[in-house]
């Protein structure tokens, strides 16, 4: 069913999908920089959703803003105006399913709005999954590399156009390159699965290491041949360890 979030005039799309035999845990989804919520089977929230359901755990899962099928223009985009749209879907969670237990989970970009904002909340926090979490997005800012976008990072322009049609705001970068990442992430104490390809040619598999460093409570799980997408013969597995983690 929909599950529609206003945050600061924006109304963000997302759907709670009900598990068949509920357990108290719900379970809240974040998708990666220019992705989606998903709405294709083989879309990995839409595969993972359909696992937490089968061990009892309902999902929310939401586009953030500028994408998707939310409002926003991805222009305006940062990590922070991405946080705030995963506070707010947090709010809404409590207020309106009133779950006896909140998991995250999060891939790529994702992964970073998910461990940062469990730094923020430790106390409602249940476990977090971090799958190919970007933090790596800090030092491609600072360094003038972004998805394939190269800039001087001291001179960062209004607005920086994509090869795939859309346009990167400059605000995105300089927010990025002060972002503290992993100092706020490791406010969370809380079980942590970490999992990441080492093929991953986006998001190097030290973002991982480095956070299973900081967390006092982590697992960190290294996928043979995997890439960034956790696609291919990587994601069954990928499905497997987050969802016996979330189960156990």
């Amino acid at each position: 069913m929909d599950f529609n979030v206003t945050r600061d005039g924006l109304t963000l799309a997302g759907i709670y999908e009900p598990a068949p035999q509920p357990n108290g845990t719900i379970a809240i989804l974040m998708h990666g920089f220019m992705s989606d919520r998903g709405y294709t089977d083989s879309a990995l929230l839409v595969q993972l959703a359909q696992h937490l359901r089968e061990i009892g755990v309902g999902t929310v899962r939401f586009d953030f803003n500028g994408l998707g099928h939310s409002d926003g223009d991805f222009a305006n985009m940062t990590v922070l105006s991405e946080i705030a749209d995963a506070q707010a879907v947090l709010t809404a969670v409590q207020d309106r399913l009133a779950p006896q237990q909140i998991d995250l989970l999060g891939h790529s970009q994702g992964g970073v709005v998910a461990s940062m904002l469990a730094g923020y909340y430790p106390d409602l926090i249940h476990k977090l999954v971090l799958m190919a979490p970007a933090a790596t997005l800090k030092d491609d800012a600072i360094a003038g590399r972004t998805r394939g976008l190269v800039y001087d990072p001291h001179h960062i322009p209004a607005q920086l156009p994509m090869d795939n049609g859309r346009t990167l705001g400059g605000f995105y970068l300089r927010t990025a390159q002060l972002l503290p990442i992993y100092e706020t992430a490791q406010n969370y104490a809380g079980p942590v699965c970490l999992i990441h390809g080492d093929a991953d040619h986006i998001v190097s598999y030290q973002a991982s290491q480095r956070y299973d460093k900081v967390y006092q409570n982590s697992t960190f799980h290294l996928i043979p041949g995997a890439s960034h997408l956790l696609n291919g013969a990587a994601r069954e597995t990928v499905l497997q360890l987050a969802t016996t983690f979330i189960a156990d």
